[in-house]
């Protein structure tokens, strides 16, 4: 008998106590748990685009969750890879746009239509392209910024809405007592209010609507109104911001964090897909 019992250092003791993670195919059928968030369920799709795997629980829910590690299956740290054969027939069409519509091949861009999707400014424009574009192009929808809301009423004097030529326009900020709020409601008041649909999101910049998280940080700094807003939380964040410049490579990285619609705040999902819904429906 050892009288000074075992050595703790025998052996590979850096292995953690539920052992090392492993790779398993993401199959249907397979019931996992996600361990951030204890959520555990069936495996009952898997987005070959956006490489995720959905899980349903016993109640029925459903929750989408990134591949790779963070799972356990039968209490053992598994990484999640794509499903057996799901790469047989070698690089295949995205099934989903980035917005999370079903994907159409081979389809040419439809002639733009009369009607218009006004955005506030290029960033707004950039973020609803990367996300919507392969929609919009389907649709024939046009987006246009305006670089401000302020003249909106005139951008609408001069494009003449009507029946068949809509206008939905996306607005920063649109909250009560706004001033945003109060220019959407002298439109909708207007003889071209029927035509024109004004929805907004309550962020102070289209910047606030992708997700902290994708950025690498819990939320977006709250920066002073006596300040402006982009070069505010570039300081905040440690980015530069001595410039215009500055400012542009800042949202490009801002960009260059959103993969899809997953990663855009739902609240801009539901304003975006509506103005789409009312433009088209002529």
């Amino acid at each position: 008998m050892d009288r000074y019992g075992t050595d703790v250092l025998a052996g590979d003791w850096k292995v953690p106590k539920r052992g090392r993670a492993v790779e398993t195919p993401a199959d249907p059928g397979l019931v996992v748990e996600e361990v951030t968030t204890d959520w555990c369920g069936e495996i009952v799709a898997f987005d070959r685009d956006l490489d995720t795997v959905t899980l349903e629980d016993r109640r029925g829910k459903r929750r989408t969750f990134p591949l790779g590690p963070g799972f356990l299956l039968e209490g053992k740290p598994v990484i999640l890879t794509p499903p057996l054969g799901a790469n047989a027939a070698g690089p295949q069409k995205p099934t989903r746009t980035a917005s999370g519509s079903i994907a159409v091949h081979d389809v040419k861009a439809r002639v733009a239509r009369a009607s218009r999707i006004f955005v506030e400014g290029r960033h707004d424009a950039e973020l609803v392209e990367k996300v919507w574009g392969d929609d919009l192009r389907i649709e024939g929808v046009v987006v246009e910024f305006l670089g401000g809301v302020d003249d909106l009423a005139d951008h609408l004097r001069d494009f003449k809405p009507g029946p068949n030529r809509r206008v939905g326009v996306l607005v920063d900020h649109l909250v009560p007592g706004s001033k945003e709020s109060r220019i959407a409601q002298g439109i909708k008041k207007s003889p071209v209010g029927k035509d024109v649909l004004i929805v907004g999101h309550p962020f102070i910049d289209i910047w606030q609507a992708v997700k902290p998280e994708r950025l690498g940080f819990t939320e977006w700094p709250s920066v002073p109104r006596s300040i402006d807003w982009k070069k505010g939380t570039c300081q905040q964040l440690g980015w530069p911001h001595r410039d215009q410049a500055d400012i542009a490579r800042a949202w490009k990285h801002v960009l260059g964090g959103v993969r899809g619609f997953q990663d855009l705040d739902p609240t801009l999902l539901g304003r975006v897909e509506e103005l789409i819904d009312f433009v088209t429906a002529v």
